[in-house]
């Protein structure tokens, strides 16, 4: 069922990415998005997991957005991406662009494979998520660097907050809990209880710019670790 609705989408994606090609990227762009959201609901929807979602008012309706989230699993964009209500780009690393159809797809959404070897380059990859906040779109960010593997939340990098910062960004926390349980804990699918919480937003400019790099990294954690079940924030040494 799952590589059947991969082929079928990813088909329909391929069209819209030619169309986008001759004259109608902007009106493509909301298209493939709405693909892919109606996707990532179907393939949670398969998986059986109860989820419950929270707080998508919180989600501004326009205007640069950075979503900031824990990340526990591979289903954590699938969850965003099908609750979060507008397209969002991320920043993905450099060897997934020679994976087939997972590259297309990143970079439809408007994703960006990031070199993290080669800091010139990674720079200008920054960069362009930041343009691309700045001129009102959204990102998100996974600022624990790894997913953390059903060991609860981890400790989050303040670098990882540079899309937010350089752009003036408002941040959405996002807080993610049981999707590591949904495959990756066991190999198999699970029909398990998810949690999907959309926290207050946070504006970076009502920050002073020496109170950015760690105040803005402790400020979010607490926000999301506040956010999760209790028994799941504590799970990490």
């Amino acid at each position: 069922m799952v590589i059947v609705t991969v082929v079928i989408v990813s088909s329909a994606g391929a069209v819209l990415f030619l169309f986008s090609l001759i004259g109608f990227k902007k009106s493509m762009s909301f298209a493939m998005y709405k693909v892919a959201q109606m996707w990532a609901k179907l393939l949670i929807a398969v998986t059986g997991c109860r989820l419950t979602v929270k707080g998508r008012e919180h989600i501004p309706d326009r205007g640069g957005v950075c979503f900031v989230s824990n990340h526990g699993s591979i289903f954590d964009i699938l969850l965003i991406l099908a609750y979060a209500g507008r397209p969002f780009g991320f920043m993905a690393k450099k060897e997934l662009i020679w994976l087939p159809l997972i590259n297309m797809w990143i970079a439809l959404l408007g994703g960006f494979f990031l070199d993290r070897k080669n800091l010139r380059k990674a720079l200008g990859t920054i960069n362009k998520g930041v343009q691309n906040i700045q001129k009102g779109g959204a990102m998100i960010i996974f600022p624990e660097g790894r997913r953390s593997r059903g060991q609860g939340l981890l400790p989050f990098k303040a670098g990882a907050f540079k899309l937010a910062t350089q752009s003036n960004a408002v941040i959405v926390p996002v807080a993610i809990a049981g999707s590591y349980d949904i495959f990756e804990k066991m190999g198999r699918i699970q029909t398990v209880s998810v949690g999907l919480v959309f926290a207050s937003p946070i504006a970076v400019a009502d920050i002073p710019r020496e109170d950015r790099k760690q105040h803005l990294a402790d400020r979010v954690h607490a926000v999301i670790a506040d956010a999760l079940p209790r028994d799941f924030s504590q799970r990490a040494p």
